[in-house]
């Protein structure tokens, strides 16, 4: 009766399970899906209608969820078959077994399953829908092939040509739900309006933003994220795992979104609500990192960070690393040649702990490795080979000698140096140490090939610290800060310092490192991690007692604190601005400096960090024209059009309501072109007598 006072005569529509579709790979679970949906829909219908039965029949078979793979189809699949005419066969990606020389955990051998081709690959396609929602599987890209067999992956490949290999399984869900709504059609109201999809957290990382970003960086039809959860625990319903997901919804045009970031979080949870979270809410333009405010994810990297920055090497084997009594014993001629050297990973930094030693082939074919080092090479063959022999990668099978990663690129870097910065990749504090140019950094930590300690105090400082976190983003259950160093260091526009300055800067950076070592080695127990947990306790005025107290003073976190001040005051100075400034206000103003840095360079101008190193001939850049630069998208957001028919402005209304959170209609109207306060306030006074809309104390209207 409402709609009709509103002027909305059109038949009303009933909504049944006909009107909704799917795409499921596994026969039963279709069925299921099916069969959920008229549960649904039953009780659906005794709430409203009582006791009244409905129509018969009860059940009808609309055959709405189509049993098949929702991204790939083929027109015909063949086993692989070797250059022996052998059936290729693959690790099942699942059992493992004890390897019995190093005692490892391995993969089972005798665990195979048929490898296929998939001819004439393509995407599926999808039924048309107004709206898309799913929670596709999660399968990192490096556990694809183990998962999904090679065959599959590179006919996932060349059906999505423009995905990049780096990207996980679920963002190929992502991709078609995204050009599916960028096809949508305001006009018309053909197309999909909205999807929302579950992801992994690892959504806004780089190798995922790359997916992302055309889309909601696309000049002419843009998408826009309406909403977004970045981090939520979460628990995997198959195998029990706790992961960390993240949730987005996608619209087209240039809007603005909610933003939904955990406040708080219950070590608790129960079978029926799951874990408790209370969230922070922001509206505002989601950029692709999944944040509101400074568009880090746009900055671009500079020439003047090249070179510098590296993750750590994969050793791949167990079988690589010796006891110390064996390197400082029979193997001491190897520790001069190079062929062992001391090793690092992250948990070792963040502990203080002594290096561990390891086997180092790299840069020698096999028969030079065996001519070299016998001993050595003998070790390798028995305690590495037949853990390689199982791996999927023939480069990794081939040259089991050399480390999985070996990370030739990263090697020149320390030349020349007798210390370089080193930082956990992932971890709950972002801490910088120096560790000496002799030990090799595992892939768990970033090697920075600087030796200057002005370089780590501009490092250690909340400015580079809030940028880090920012544009690195978050991993793991324990959902810890990721430095990946293409995203954290590379844009990253140091200050530009003057002499006195470098002074001020090197002397509290040896401070800085000098003191949390000398703390480790009085107290061997003491971690980075502890340490800096009770620092963060102590500057949110938590009282620092029990445990907390030994820890404070173990590590002098006191000191540690007046350190840290004192940093963050001179890497103010020498940036030139206030060191009392917000975390929002440091990213707004790098932002910007990369921007500047970016144009400087386009123009031949780089302030190159290690200029001996990345620039020995003193050749000068090539200048760019600047205005061809991508140097970054706006945070503008465009007004909508609004709409001509009274129905279609309620929905209107309704979604802007949705979008802001709380608005007055003023505000509500201005977000369209054309729409005054006087046609918007009846529509929000209707949405709030049909309960799709609250009015508060001061007149606003919540959503």
């Amino acid at each position: 009766a409402l709609m009709i006072e509103l002027g909305d005569t059109r038949p009303l529509i009933t909504v049944d399970p006909h009107q909704f579709l799917g795409v499921e790979l596994n026969p039963w679970a279709a069925n299921v899906a099916e069969l959920v949906l008229w549960i649904g829909y039953l009780q659906w219908h005794y709430r409203t209608y009582g006791t009244a039965a409905p129509s018969e029949p009860v059940l009808r078979d609309f055959k709405n969820i189509r049993n098949a793979d929702a991204v790939l189809e083929w027109s015909d699949r063949t086993p692989r078959i070797d250059a022996d005419g052998n059936p290729v066969t693959r690790w099942d990606g699942v059992t493992t077994m004890r390897h019995p020389v190093t005692g490892e955990e391995v993969p089972d051998p005798a665990a195979r399953v048929q490898v296929y081709d998939y001819a004439k690959p393509k995407p599926t396609q999808w039924p048309r829908a107004e709206f898309i929602v799913g929670n596709p599987p999660f399968i990192g890209n490096k556990r694809m092939r183990d998962n999904l067999g090679d065959g599959y992956v590179e006919a996932l490949w060349k059906a999505y040509p423009k995905m990049p290999q780096s990207a996980d399984l679920v963002m190929f869900w992502w991709e078609k739900a995204a050009l599916a709504a960028r096809a949508y059609s305001a006009k018309t109201g053909k197309g999909t309006r909205r999807f929302g999809l579950i992801t992994t957290n690892s959504l806004r990382q780089t190798f995922n933003r790359r997916v992302l970003e055309p889309h909601l960086n696309d000049p002419k039809k843009p998408l826009s994220l309406l909403f977004a959860i970045p981090d939520h625990p979460w628990v995997d319903t198959l195998y029990g795992a706790a992961v960390r997901i993240a949730m987005t919804v996608g619209a087209a045009g240039n809007r603005s979104g909610r933003l939904l970031t955990v406040a708080t979080e219950s070590k608790e949870k129960s079978e029926v609500d799951g874990r408790q979270v209370t969230f922070d809410h922001q509206i505002g333009k989601i950029f692709a990192n999944l944040q509101i405010g400074a568009d880090v994810a746009s900055a671009r990297v500079l020439e003047a960070n090249r070179k510098i920055a590296y993750q750590g090497v994969i050793p791949g084997g167990e079988g690589f690393f010796i006891s110390e009594g064996d390197a400082n014993g029979k193997f001491r001629d190897q520790m001069s040649s190079g062929l062992v050297r001391r090793y690092m990973n992250g948990r070792e930094f963040l502990h203080f702990s002594n290096p561990r030693y390891i086997i180092d082939f790299t840069g020698l074919e096999k028969e030079e490795a065996k001519a070299s080092a016998p001993d050595l090479y003998q070790r390798v063959l028995d305690r590495v080979k037949p853990v390689r022999d199982s791996v999927k990668r023939q480069t990794r099978r081939e040259r089991w000698w050399i480390y999985s990663e070996p990370n030739v690129t990263m090697r020149p870097m320390f030349t020349g140096l007798n210390r370089y910065i080193a930082t956990c990749r992932t971890a709950k504090h972002r801490v910088f140490g120096f560790l000496s140019k002799d030990i090799l950094p595992d892939a768990k930590l970033i090697a920075i090939g600087l030796e200057g300690a002005e370089h780590l105090t501009v490092l250690s400082s909340k400015f580079h610290v809030t940028w880090a976190i920012a544009a690195g983003g978050w991993l793991g259950v324990g959902n810890d800060a990721n430095y990946n160093h293409a995203q954290c260091f590379n844009p990253f526009p140091f200050p530009d310092i003057t002499d006195d300055q470098r002074t001020r800067l090197r002397a509290l950076g040896e401070e800085l490192d000098a003191h949390r070592k000398r703390q480790q080695a009085a107290h061997p127990k003491l971690t980075l991690t502890q340490m800096y947990n009770v620092l963060e306790k102590l500057c949110a005025g938590e009282t620092i007692e029990g445990k907390d107290r030994e820890i404070y003073d173990q590590g002098l976190v006191g000191i540690l604190r007046d350190l840290h001040d004192q940093i963050d005051a001179a890497v103010a100075e020498a940036y030139g601005w206030p060191v009392d400034l917000s975390d929002e206000d440091i990213l707004f103003r790098l932002v910007a400096l990369n921007k500047v840095r970016a144009e400087e360079e386009a123009r031949g101008h780089i302030r190159w960090l290690r200029p001996d190193y990345q620039n020995p001939e003193g050749r000068v850049a090539a200048k760019g024209k600047t205005k061809d630069m991508d140097l970054g998208v706006t945070a503008k957001v465009e007004k909508a059009p609004w709409p001509k028919t009274l129905p279609d402005q309620i929905a209107a209304v309704r979604e802007a309501l949705s979008e802001m959170g709380e608005a007055t209609p003023e505000q509500v109207a201005r977000k369209f072109y054309r729409a005054r306060t006087s046609a918007v306030l009846p529509l929000l006074e209707s949405l709030a007598a049909l309960g799709q809309a609250d009015v508060t104390e001061d007149g606003r209207f919540a959503a």
